[in-house]
């Protein structure tokens, strides 16, 4: 008789073991939660793709604000070497800054030096559709709210607003440049409190934000009336230092005083989207299931 063929061995799985998925933490709009940065970097891509391409049919143009910081930094990179992006309409494309510290451009904590570099520089976008934030100028506020009502005025009444914004969060909740308790965060409250019909109502666009409660330097802002307006709203949140932060967010998302505390909890989509994006290691209970 023939020999048996040998039993196969067992497959070795002990090196490709993937990550116990966490609870997705009960914030507000809805989140997107993957194991990594790289995968969630994917994901954030791959929205931002396709609302650029439905932009661009719809509008003729694509309107997105992105911010600074080290957290989208590998996002930015991406956009510019993935073959999977490479029709991105960036000729189509309007490049607003969130968020400016009142810095020169060629300071390295510009936050548009940093987007310039690696996206303004790369990508073919027109130079005239990428638009800094001229925060040492002293109506540097005034300046980027003309700016833009100038672009969006083009659009019809009711498109005439951001199609994308990108947020992060730091430590304290804050967003954009918008820090707890800060002038231009209770000022963006304030705006967005209920009103009885008739009652007058400035929205403001964007406003400097200084004082004890900013982080220095002295900053330029989006408010929260201009952010939440936006078609689609992106919170990109990374890595074990912002589990506290996720936590304390989620249990106060209910709490209609909590955006004076936690800024980020301002943050509401108003005729949009708004989503979270977290990888595992910035979810709450993640060591609990590691």
């Amino acid at each position: 008789m023939p020999d048996e063929a040998p039993t196969p061995a067992a497959p070795h799985t002990e090196n490709y073991e993937l990550s116990p998925r966490p609870p997705t933490p009960k914030l507000p709009g809805n989140v997107a939660l993957r194991e990594d940065v790289d995968a969630l970097v994917d994901a954030v891509a791959a929205d931002l793709y396709v609302q650029a391409q439905n932009c661009v049919r719809t509008f003729g143009d694509f309107q997105l604000a992105l911010s600074g910081g080290s957290t989208p930094v590998a996002l930015y990179q991406r956009l510019m070497i993935d073959p999977a992006l490479r029709e991105f309409p960036w000729t189509r494309t309007h490049l607003w800054i969130v968020d400016e510290r009142r810095v020169p451009f060629d300071d390295d904590r510009s936050n548009y030096k940093m987007i310039n570099e690696i996206i303004g520089e790369h990508s073919g976008i027109p130079p005239e559709q990428v638009h800094p934030i001229l925060a040492t100028a002293d109506d540097a506020d005034a300046r980027y709210t003309q700016a833009l009502r100038e672009v969006l005025g083009w659009r019809e009444k009711g498109h005439d607003r951001l199609d994308y914004t990108l947020l992060g969060m730091g430590n304290d909740a804050h967003t954009a440049s918008l820090f707890p308790h800060s002038p231009a965060l209770m000022e963006s409250l304030e705006a967005m409190r209920p009103r009885s019909p008739g009652d007058p109502i400035d929205l403001p666009l964007v406003r400097i934000n200084s004082g004890p409660t900013v982080t220095p330097p002295d900053r330029v802002t989006m408010m929260l009336p201009l952010i939440n307006a936006s078609r689609f709203i992106g919170v990109l949140v990374t890595g074990s230092g912002k589990r506290e932060t996720v936590r304390a967010v989620a249990a106060r998302a209910s709490d209609p005083t909590a955006p004076a505390d936690l800024p980020i909890l301002g943050v509401r989509a108003l005729g949009g989207e708004l989503r979270w994006y977290l990888d595992y290691a910035a979810c709450p209970d993640v060591a609990a299931r590691s």
